[in-house]
């Protein structure tokens, strides 16, 4: 595989420090990249750092605190990273939960919604401007097979909670958000795709529940985190996708994604419906700089 030259680049994993995320997180290491990784507990994940700095041999690997289910957490994040850096190449939005049960964050949004895919919209366009200075860049999104409905009227999952449906919803919510995404770079020299690295041995589903059961006893017979995590740094840094924006991957193959997630109409309405919940105001549309953002957000 021909791949771009990560030395020097600035490249950022949420939840990089455990399953996929971790596993990406040491890959990018090896390449000489400086990597952040997102985490919410700072000393779990001091132990991870080291252990990828002395296996990769590169000291530039560092931890930045968040907590995907409060917004506020993610507007600290992107104001630490500003003061750090003026540069991300590639964002990594890999982080995500599964929960047996409805739960609200303090911002009043069902979580794994809110982790899964609002938490990330926020992030990303927060440090769009960087991403797009920093072209040519990359976002990719890690997402799922089940992605299959998106229910505008019940987006908070209020009318009776499935934990299934809730997972499927967040999914296809990202999916769609890196279509419109990829739309609206269009000539900025950022690529924004999504990857279903296919079913892997994680920690999603420790939370419990009949679902967290389900997916602890399949455990044994899906792929490790580190195969996982060879298709979604092919498609991060593979020369051959330099131009490649706004596709589904399944492992390293283009894909067809579900009926539902190329409906541009309900695309553009997450989106507006996204800025509106994440506290996000005054976003120029179409081709022109999403720069504004930055200081839209509440």
């Amino acid at each position: 595989m021909r791949t771009d030259s990560l030395i020097g680049k600035v490249c950022l994993v949420t939840g990089g420090t455990s399953g996929i995320g971790g596993a990406i997180s040491a890959k990018l290491a090896s390449t000489g990249a400086t990597v952040l990784m997102t985490c919410r507990d700072m000393e779990k994940g001091e132990i991870v750092r080291k252990n990828i700095v002395e296996v990769s041999k590169n000291q530039m690997v560092d931890l930045m605190q968040v907590n995907l289910d409060s917004l506020e957490s993610v507007r600290k994040l992107a104001r630490d990273f500003r003061e750090k850096h003026g540069s991300l190449h590639l964002l990594i939005n890999n982080a995500a939960v599964v929960e047996g049960k409805r739960i609200v964050t303090k911002d009043g949004l069902e979580e794994v919604f809110q982790v899964n895919y609002l938490s990330h919209f926020l992030l990303t366009l927060l440090l769009l401007d960087i991403i797009k200075g920093s072209a040519p860049s990359r976002i990719v999104n890690v997402v799922s097979s089940v992605h299959t409905h998106i229910d505008f009227d019940d987006l908070q999952e209020e009318k009776g909670y499935n934990a299934v449906r809730s997972y499927g919803q967040s999914k296809l919510a990202q999916i769609m958000f890196t279509y419109e995404l990829s739309k609206r770079l269009e000539g900025s020299g950022v690529t924004v795709n999504c990857v279903h690295p296919g079913a892997v041995r994680t920690h999603l589903g420790d939370e419990g529940g009949i679902v967290g059961l389900g997916i602890k006893m399949i455990r044994p017979f899906v792929m490790s985190p580190e195969k996982a995590a060879s298709s979604l740094i092919y498609v991060a840094t593979s020369l051959d996708l330099k131009h490649v924006t706004g596709k589904y991957f399944f492992k390293d193959k283009i894909k067809e994604s579900s009926k539902e997630s190329y409906d541009e109409e309900a695309s553009k309405k997450l989106w507006n419906v996204s800025l509106k919940l994440s506290g996000l105001s005054n976003v120029l549309l179409g081709n022109e700089s999403l720069k504004s953002q930055s200081t839209g957000s509440k």
